[in-house]
């Protein structure tokens, strides 16, 4: 039971992750982005200031624990933001998706070499489904690669491209370091109060920056409705994704978590079709399929062997 609460916390997470992404949109148009992190880390503070009291039962930290928190924030929020969005502007949605589909892969990487987490057969069948199946999504969509360039200015265009695909990759690499740690921490220290810390550290980081964007912007220009959709920005990516990605984590391998953020494109294609207004074509479709299937095959229970099923113990 505690491993199907588990899965539902990990698949919840990053679709409402996949949510957020897809409705930040207007955000982005209305607020700079270090401004929009920065509102966003400050409301998350605030939600769970109740959740930094350290329980009664918790060990106190140590300072791998402090170094470990520091790093989990400082590359699974802080960095990964960075390398996201300036690839993008480098490059395209197309190139963030294909490239952005080596996530569940770099993880169990990760997980094999820093945590010793095997890799079985069906995990790692599970895992290649998940990365062809966001491949193939990309690979589908009609949206524009990053401008040509005519002339004297192709070679410098290349350079761009070839810098954001370098960028998104560091995106993939910080988001496999966010499980793995995040791995780690779940061993000594609960959900609320990682998510709490992290958070915490992520807003000092991002305050120098949050406060020479919010020194020049004009507060009048956002309207009511944009400050309500920041709330829920701020509440789902800093309070409850966080909280139910390290909930899932305390019962599963960090290699078969990975796997669960292929509901991320998923939840952002289906918030574009549902309140978008986005349409979806046969091969899109055939493509999330694929990738469902791999999170099936990555969580389906090992078949128990027959003997044990049997009251004598005998074959």
């Amino acid at each position: 039971m505690k491993r199907i609460v588990a899965y539902a916390c990990l698949a919840l997470s990053m679709s409402l992750v996949g949510s957020y992404v897809a409705l930040s949109k207007p955000l982005v148009a209305a607020l700079p982005v270090f401004l929009l992190a920065w509102l966003r880390f400050g409301i998350g503070a605030l939600a769970m200031l109740h959740w930094l009291k350290k329980p009664a039962d918790e060990a106190p930290m140590s300072v791998s624990t402090r170094r470990l928190l520091f790093l989990e924030s400082f590359l699974g929020n802080f960095l990964f933001t960075l390398c996201m969005l300036f690839g993008v502007s480098l490059t395209s949605a197309v190139t963030a998706g294909v490239v952005m589909a080596a996530i569940p892969a770099a993880i169990a990487l990760m997980s094999w070499f820093f945590l010793r987490e095997r890799i079985g057969l069906r995990v790692g069948a599970g895992i290649a489904c998940a990365v062809l199946g966001i491949v193939f999504v990309s690979l589908s969509k009609s949206e524009l690669s990053a401008p040509e360039y005519i002339g004297s200015e192709n070679y410098s265009g290349n350079i761009l491209r070839g810098l954001g695909s370098f960028l998104l990759l560091g995106a993939v690499l910080c988001e496999a370091a966010y499980a793995v740690i995040g791995k780690k921490l779940t061993g000594v220290m609960g959900p609320k109060r990682i998510s709490a810390l992290i958070n915490l550290w992520g807003l000092a980081l991002i305050t120098p920056f949050g406060l020479w964007a919010a020194w020049y912007f004009d507060f009048a220009t956002v309207n009511a409705s944009s400050w309500a959709l920041l709330v829920f920005y701020s509440l789902a990516a800093s309070v409850w994704t966080v909280w139910l990605w390290m909930t899932g984590l305390r019962n599963v391998a960090a290699n078969q978590a990975g796997v669960f953020t292929v509901m991320l494109p998923i939840s952002a294609a289906g918030v574009g079709v549902l309140v978008l207004g986005e349409s979806l074509s046969g091969l899109q479709l055939g493509a999330f399929a694929l990738a469902l299937v791999g999170v099936v095959l990555a969580t389906w229970p090992a078949r128990l062997p027959q003997a044990a099923n049997r009251p004598d113990g005998l074959g």
